[in-house]
């Protein structure tokens, strides 16, 4: 279980060749860039004013109250689950599914489930189940501040990286009971105080879901009707709230910390500090995540000097960032899911010896598919931040305006390939 007790497994000496991956990723975000300058002059998305709306019988079935209280039934067993076989199960993480549940299942499998079925974070939350069956309260609760966003959630998606790359021993029991208990324990007491808008904007799974739904084909235009759409059109879509970019930082910098926690000098480094592992390796995810985030409120105070003009510099562009921790995502946890993910499911089942099938993909077919996430979503990310910009820019600055953001995004792309090939 070695390879949940840091996310994913080595990723390191991948059979690419560094001069074309490096070459590829910059023509790719060069072209884009300059295709986009010379024919993308007016902005084309929409936000959540698009997408073409599914029949009403689909829609009636998705929000009947049966179909949502079978979802929250279906997480509140889930953890049930979970909670019995770390309670009753074996101590050996090899031999208990719950590590790989919470590592894999929820972590990893939120990816694919949010960006096929839309924000399934919410739907399937077993906070929100366990909340509802509560008694109503006597009095309404109190309105959450409006500058506090998402900073919660960016908190305890920190917390979580923290479990699962730094803590002595992620995949114990113990560790995960204490995780899930003092987890629970937060979010009710918000929920108690502010009622159940605590969990969308504090509950870090919840948050982390809805954000990556907003490239799902599957969305909710602002009139509340299912449709589908241009995942671009979701991504216009995302709200400029408080805490945008610190929770897309952290999810950029821990998946950047994961990819070079494996390497040879760092683990020298870790094993050989005087602080001792916990407080080197936490310090290294935190700088990880300062890095990329100083990195971006540079990109912004230089965006903020070219474009007088643009009110909030931090928000303005930080949805552009979502394609790219998307990418990172799935080069990092790839191989993980499809591995780890059936072997979770088959211990769980009670199969003896379970051990993880072989991965789908040849090293050299991990490799490219890892590389081209990475180069899609930064493209992707270019195409999402040009378009705000010919929103917000003079029409004279709309190119020259957004280099900041194109140096950033090839800062980016060039150190998360050097991640996968170091």
């Amino acid at each position: 279980m070695s390879a949940l007790a840091h996310g994913v497994g080595s990723q390191h000496d991948l059979p690419i060749s560094p001069f074309y991956a490096y070459a590829g990723a910059f023509a790719a975000l060069f072209v884009s860039f300059l295709a986009l300058g010379l024919l993308w002059s007016d902005s084309r998305f929409r936000g959540d004013r698009s997408g073409r709306p599914l029949p009403g019988a689909l829609q009636r079935l998705a929000d009947a109250r049966a179909t949502r209280t079978a979802l929250r039934a279906l997480g509140a067993a889930g953890l049930l689950a979970v909670l019995l076989s770390l309670l009753l199960g074996p101590d050996a993480p090899e031999d208990n599914p719950a590590p790989g549940a919470v590592y894999v299942l929820l972590w990893v499998g939120l990816v694919p489930a949010s960006l096929l079925l839309g924000p399934v974070g919410r739907l399937l939350s077993p906070l929100r189940a366990l909340h509802s069956l509560l008694p109503p309260r006597r009095r309404p609760p109190r309105v959450l501040p409006a500058r506090l966003g998402i900073r919660p959630a960016a908190v305890g998606l920190f917390v979580f990286a923290w479990l699962e790359l730094v803590a002595p021993d992620p995949s114990s029991t113990t560790v995960l009971l204490v995780f899930l208990a003092a987890h629970t324990a937060v979010h009710f007491l918000g929920a108690a105080r502010y009622g159940p808008d605590w969990f969308a904007r504090a509950d870090p799974f919840e948050v982390y879901s809805d954000l990556l739904s907003r490239l799902s084909p599957l969305g909710r235009r602002a009139d509340g009707r299912l449709v589908l759409r241009n995942p671009l059109h979701g991504l216009d879509s995302t709200p400029p709230a408080p805490g945008l970019v610190a929770t897309v930082c952290v999810l950029l910098g821990s998946t950047a910390y994961d990819g070079f926690s494996d390497s040879p000098r760092w683990i020298t480094a870790v094993q050989t500090s005087p602080l001792g592992r916990t407080p080197t390796a936490t310090l290294g995810l935190l700088a990880a995540v300062a890095l990329v985030a100083a990195l971006y409120c540079l990109c912004a105070g230089a965006l903020r000097l070219m474009n007088r003009s643009l009110a909030h510099p931090l928000t303005a562009f930080a949805h552009s960032l979502l394609p790219i921790a998307l990418g990172y995502l799935v080069a990092h946890y790839f191989s993980l899911f499809v591995t780890e993910g059936p072997r979770t499911v088959i211990v769980a089942l009670g199969t003896d010896n379970a051990s993880a099938p072989a991965p789908p993909l040849a090293p050299g077919g991990l490799a490219a598919l890892q590389v081209t996430a990475i180069v899609t979503g930064h493209v992707l990310g270019v195409v999402a931040a040009h378009d705000r910009a010919v929103r917000l820019f003079p029409p004279a600055r709309a190119v020259a305006g957004q280099l900041p953001l194109f140096a950033l995004m090839i800062a980016y792309t060039l150190g998360g390939i050097g991640l996968l090939i170091a």
